[in-house]
Parts: structure tokens; sequence; C-alpha cells
């Protein structure tokens, strides 16, 4: 059984954050926040399903699918900047971390969907209210998980922190798996949630400093069928993008 996500309504969200370290946004939620109706997210669609394969997976997995893009976020404006490698230190990534990762870039007709600008400045917006007014550095992945090997792993890297102050996660589609079931636990003491995200467009914002988070596997619901779960997570940090 899926637990449901704990749901913040869009004007307490910034509240609810900065009380909790998390907060969902429900898709009605976000649509509000975008001035924008759901159906026309809709269009990201297809650009989920042209991702190539993560080809640094070090547990040898090859269930992973991203790409990956960077821009700098102040107030309204949203500037992409050239596209460069991704890299998290060892001490928030142990398994893929210390190393400049070369991912395929974000496609062109996404970064420039008319939605897309709004979409990081609403978020970095709730980036501002949590850490002050300022310039965000914003790193953008697109992910698929799926399960043509029997089972894929959300985050192969456990429960995790990324170094930065805010994440958000939304869910774009999952198809035909069961798992994922997102775990957030506060970073200094033992409380901690555990809910699955299934409503697309759904997300999870964390306050990075203040918890650590995790998603369980997924499995196909059907013994030799093949689903996958799709997912677009943001990253917003003040001081730069990391960097070796």
């Amino acid at each position: 059984m899926m637990l449901s996500p704990p749901i913040t309504a869009s004007e307490e969200v910034d509240a609810t954050l900065a009380a909790q370290g998390f907060a969902v946004l429900s898709a009605e939620g976000m649509s509000d926040l975008l001035g924008a109706p759901q159906e026309a997210l809709t269009d990201w669609l297809p650009f989920w399903d042209r991702l190539p394969i993560d080809r640094y997976l070090r547990d040898g997995g090859r269930y992973r699918y991203r790409r990956h893009g960077c821009y700098i976020v102040n107030g309204d404006e949203v500037r992409a900047v050239p596209h460069r490698p991704h890299w998290q230190p060892v001490e928030y990534n142990a398994l893929h971390g210390g190393i400049e990762r070369h991912f395929d870039p974000i496609e062109p007709a996404l970064s420039e969907h008319p939605l897309w600008a709004r979409w990081l400045a609403l978020l970095a917006a709730r980036a501002s209210a949590l850490k002050g007014v300022q310039t965000w550095y914003v790193e953008a992945h697109p992910f698929r998980i799926d399960t043509a090997d029997g089972i894929g792993r959300p985050t192969p890297e456990g429960a995790h922190r990324d170094g930065v102050d805010l994440v958000a996660v939304t869910l774009i589609s999952r198809v035909g798996i069961k798992g994922a079931e997102t775990r957030v636990f506060a970073a200094e003491g033992r409380e901690g949630q555990r809910f699955t995200l299934s409503q697309p467009f759904s997300t999870l914002l964390l306050d990075d400093e203040r918890v650590i988070h995790e998603s369980t596997p997924i499995q196909p619901l059907a013994a030799q069928g093949a689903g996958h779960r799709d997912t677009l997570v943001l990253t917003f940090r003040a001081v730069g993008f990391q960097g070796p």
C-alpha cells in the first residue's frame, strides 16, 4: 500500500518548508504558483522518452537515463549557462562523488519552453523565502529510472544530502511500477516521514541543510512487464555551482 504524501497548500508552502525542513506541493498547488494549467506541462513528457543512458553508474546498472543543464536565476530572470559537467564532493555522494560527470545537455526545446523559466523562477523564490533573497545557481536533472533489468534504483547512493540549499523533486510520471517510496529524515535527530509521490507534477521541496532523503528501488508491477519512473530534480545553491 502506498502512503499518500502530506500535501501543503500553495499559500503555506514557505512556512511549512521553514518549519519542518520539507514540504510537498500537489500538481494543483504547483499550477497555482506557476499561474498556468497543469495540462500545459504535458508538453514536457516526450522529452523524458529521449533521455540517454547514464554511463557513470558504479553499481554496473543500466536502469538510469538522464540529461543535465545549469542556470542562474535572479528573481524572474533565468539565464542558461554554457554546458558544464556535474560534480559532487564525496562527502555528499560517496558512490559517484569526486568525479566530473559529463551528461548530455537538456534539449533546447525543453529549456526554451515558455513554462520552463517560470518553473525555475517559482522554485527559486521558495529558496529565497527559505534562505534569503539572492542569486541562485540551479542544476536541472531530468531522470528516468526503468525496470528493464528487473529493478531500478532512484538513489543508488542511499540516503543523502546534495550539498546545496534547496532540492526540488517533481514527479513527471510513473508507469507500470511498484516501489519508489520517498523517505525524508532529519539530518540531526530521529524524525522522519515516508510516502510515495504518485501524482504527475507533484513536487517535494527539501531544505538540504536540515534533511536527508532517498527513494526506494522500483520493480515492475507485472512479472514479465516493464515500467519506469520519470522525475525532474532541481538543486538551488547560493554560492555558485559545485566543482572540484
